[in-house]
């Protein structure tokens, strides 16, 4: 079992740190374990900012949707691997975001997005 605080790192203040040591002794006492989450990577925020802009309704004119899904039936795929072998690499990559943002695909935000970003099928991270 975890307790977990979450709170901003800009807002933890003097007092905060005494409470989270008091959490951290009574998880101890329970036989739990504790973490203080403070804040992402940086890299995440710029992906979740990324993605996010892609959460609202898009027009597929092209089809690229369905070429991107269909390359992934191969397994995961790079980013730029995915775009480049379509009519129009920019529009797919507009596309691709779409796809990840609504959870069609997946990637793993544990690394930064790049066109090196391994895109895996939706349900999981397995490449």
């Amino acid at each position: 079992m975890w307790l977990i605080d979450v709170r901003p790192a800009g807002r933890i203040g003097e007092a905060d740190r005494v409470k989270f040591a008091a959490s951290a002794e009574a998880a101890l006492a329970g036989g739990w374990r504790y973490l203080l989450a403070a804040g992402w990577r940086p890299h995440v925020m710029a992906t979740l900012d990324t993605l996010s802009s892609q959460r609202r309704p898009l027009a597929d004119p092209l089809g690229l949707q369905g070429i991107l899904l269909e390359k992934m039936s191969r397994g995961p795929r790079s980013f730029a691997d995915l775009v480049a072998g379509t009519i129009a690499p920019p529009v797919a990559r507009v596309q691709l975001l779409h796809l990840l943002w609504h959870r069609r695909l997946s990637i793993d935000l544990a690394r930064p997005l790049t066109d090196a970003t391994l895109v895996n099928p939706a349900g999981g991270v397995r490449g």
